[in-house]
């Protein structure tokens, strides 16, 4: 399996997670290896014991525990006593065995254990981490099971549960449905096809209206076996079908893999709408929620502010400091723009040394002190590049206007303008405009100099 991609999903993540993990196993060589990858790939810690009385001891004495990985083979344990040693404990458990024994691995199973590796297969170590990984981002994500059937809802939120998940229960579609609007966390449903009132499918075509794919992955599960279902419930939404009765193993294959695709297209989405290094929404980002949002305030009248921002000298502190400088002064302007936005305005990093922002409901005299107090807060900065402390200024070019036809392009268009008089009266300081029609522009322009 690969490494999943490094994604942060919804969440709350107010609470720090417990993180570590408890490898115990006596091969030294399994150990050292497992060990190693898990800590250098997932940032992980993890601490390893070699008999159940040392596992013991580190549980009693230390907190903070995530997963238990342990082999079968101990010195002071057989097989059943090191499962029920870790179940006893209610601590998520992985057991890793070096032997194939299809009884024994159907008895383990059978109890709260999350899964059984052999370890002596060849991807065995990578698709461990994979696990680890997975387990530990589910704690973020949150599953709606929608059943019915009590005995059959509480089965699919007991076995999210063991994997991690927050699990909300819905008896029906229309509760269901609720649920998902009340909780924004919820990444993946798990939908009964045969329910009154409103059946899975229909369910899964209400849902899509309220989220896309790539924001809730919809299973649906049924006993029916009519070969249309399937197919209906993919056309109306579905990412995935699972046939009554399913095993706990394709059970969790099917999660995992649909939650592993949320992921690697949140992922994709994010790497064509953020700029990489400073990690701010990049022009394409800025451009499109810009252009829905307009209409938005050209509809009730409202006033818009767009400003360009670029820091001054930018060749000069590259060309004597050096481009990882650079790379320090971009990211450092960014905190300060982002730090200083409000929720409700756009920013973003346009190109090169340039930055955006989009201010909606600001007139022309409170945007004029809001990129001025910008502008000193930049100024204020002090950048610390290893042999120097790098101080900046910028420039910044404004632009007010009431939205009308085709407004973003000419809100760009007067800024950047706007800055190329800021850089040509002197740099670091405002200049603003306010375009009162598309035919009579007022400019003024605001100045400060350190």
């Amino acid at each position: 399996m690969p490494v999943l991609p490094q994604v942060v999903v919804d969440g709350d993540l107010a609470d720090p997670l417990p993180q570590r993990i408890l490898l115990v196993e006596n091969s030294r060589a399994f150990t050292g290896m497992l060990r190693e990858a898990i800590e250098q790939r997932l940032e992980l810690p993890v601490v390893v014991a070699s008999t159940l009385a040392e596992a013991g001891r580190l549980l009693s004495d230390e907190g903070g525990w995530f997963l238990v990985l342990t082999g079968l083979v101990l010195a002071d344990g057989d097989r059943d006593a090191v499962v029920e040693f870790f179940l006893k404990r209610d601590l998520p458990t992985v057991v890793v065995s070096s032997v194939y024994d299809e009884d024994l691995r159907k008895r383990v199973l059978q109890q709260q254990i999350i899964d059984y590796v052999l370890k002596n297969t060849p991807g065995s170590v990578d698709y461990l981490v994979w696990l680890v990984q997975r387990l530990e981002r589910n704690r973020r994500i949150a599953a709606l099971v929608v059943d019915d059937s009590p005995s059959a809802r509480g089965y699919a939120a007991a076995l999210l549960r063991m994997y991690g998940h927050e699990v909300f229960e819905a008896a029906d579609g229309a509760e269901g449905l609720a649920a998902i609007e009340a909780h924004p966390a919820i990444r993946l449903a798990v939908v009964d096809q045969e329910m009154p009132g409103m059946q899975g499918v229909e369910f899964t075509r209400r849902l899509r209206t309220l989220r896309s794919r790539d924001k809730v992955a919809v299973i649906g599960i049924s006993g029916n076996t009519d070969a249309s279902l399937i197919p209906r419930f993919l056309k109306n939404g579905a990412n995935d079908f699972l046939r009554k009765p399913f095993s706990r193993e394709e059970f969790f294959c099917r999660v995992s893999q649909n939650v592993d695709q949320l992921e690697l297209i949140g992922t994709l989405q994010d790497l064509a709408t953020r700029d990489f290094l400073t990690g701010l929404p990049n022009r394409r980002c800025f451009l499109e929620q810009s252009q829905r949002q307009l209409p938005q305030l050209q509809l009730h009248g409202q006033c818009v502010a767009v400003a360009m921002i670029d820091i001054d000298h930018f060749k000069h502190i590259n060309d004597t400091h050096g481009h990882e400088a650079g790379d320090d002064a971009l990211r450092a302007v960014a905190r300060a723009v982002g730090d200083h936005a409000r929720s409700q305005d756009l920013i973003a990093r346009f190109g090169g040394e340039e930055f955006c922002l989009l201010v909606p409901e600001m007139e022309q005299d409170e945007a004029i002190v809001y990129f001025e107090e910008l502008r000193q807060r930049i100024a204020a900065l002090e950048v610390d590049i290893g042999t120097a402390t790098l101080r900046m200024t910028v420039s910044i070019g404004l632009c007010c206007l009431r939205p009308q036809r085709d407004a973003l392009h000419r809100l760009i268009s007067e800024a950047d303008r706007q800055l190329y008089l800021a850089k040509a009266a002197g740099r670091n300081r405002v200049s603003c405009t306010t375009v009162a029609s598309p035919l009579r522009p007022r400019e003024a322009a605001i100045a400060g100099a350190l």
